[in-house]
């Protein structure tokens, strides 16, 4: 195993021809897929890792300075399927790496045949024209109380995020993930993803994108899933699920991985 599959937990499981890469959001790990996984293996090689700063990795490898812009996630994306040697994948992301795989995408085009994206969000902040959900008083009352304690905060903020109540086993599970990552890493992973505005290289991403919305979420409102639609370079197409919450594919999945698998097998057709 390399350095940078060592360093992301990297896990290749199942066979097939084409490769599927799952690529997680903020707060969580690799095990967010735990429910779509075992519907891929036996049709698709599948790549599963945690993002530097994730509970899961090792706190010294995560440097401040490259992690201040999602482009450094990017070239650990990037890194990642050069040293497994893949060619072409089907990328699979959530929240905060829907933009990281667009980054990813304008700088190799050729080694992504499509990119489904769930949860998704070019700019959390509201802006001229724009609504992304959030004022800089939300995010700064929420950067706050980040600072200010920790272990309370996740324990506020999961069942928000998930759209649960706080027994469900999916704000448990949220609430694990996002504990496990060390409170300095974790704000600063936050202020990074809600401060980021990638609205400006959405027109460079030429991959088509199939962009699933929960009808109802915190963190990223359904008319920035048809924001995407519009704004994107390629060929889009979104479709907007009875779920409720940032993670569907955790908290809801009876309805999020048919939806999925449905986005996987088929390509958009013009």
């Amino acid at each position: 195993m390399g350095i940078v599959e060592e360093a992301h937990n990297v896990k290749v499981l199942g066979s097939g021809d084409r490769v599927i890469v799952l690529a997680h959001g903020f707060g969580t790990d690799q095990s967010v897929w735990k429910h779509l996984v075992p519907h891929l293996v036996e049709e698709f090689r599948v790549v599963l890792y945690d993002n530097m700063g994730a509970g899961t990795t090792n706190p010294e490898y995560f440097d401040f300075n490259r992690y201040a812009t999602l482009e450094g996630y990017a070239y650990d994306l990037l890194a990642i399927l050069e040293e497994l040697q893949v060619n072409s994948c089907i990328l699979v992301v959530h929240s905060v790496s829907g933009m990281v795989g667009a980054l990813a995408s304008i700088s190799r085009p050729d080694l992504f045949s499509k990119i489904i994206m769930i949860s998704a969000s070019p700019r959390y902040l509201n802006d001229v024209d724009y609504y992304g959900g959030f004022e800089q008083e939300d995010l700064d009352q929420l950067f706050e109380a980040m600072g200010a304690n920790y272990k309370a905060w996740c324990s506020g903020f999961a069942p928000l995020a998930v759209g649960g109540d706080l027994e469900s086993v999916a704000v448990q599970e949220f609430s694990r993930t996002l504990f496990n990552m060390r409170p300095d890493i974790a704000l600063s992973v936050a202020q990074t993803i809600f401060q980021s505005d990638m609205r400006q290289i959405l027109s460079l991403v030429t991959v088509p994108c199939h962009i699933l919305q929960s009808v109802k979420d915190l963190a990223v409102p359904v008319v920035v899933s048809e924001y995407l639609h519009q704004n994107l370079g390629g060929q889009s197409i979104v479709e907007v699920m009875s779920s409720d919450g940032h993670l569907p594919q955790l908290s809801s999945p009876d309805i999020v991985i048919p939806v999925l698998l449905r986005h996987i097998r088929y390509d958009i057709t013009t």
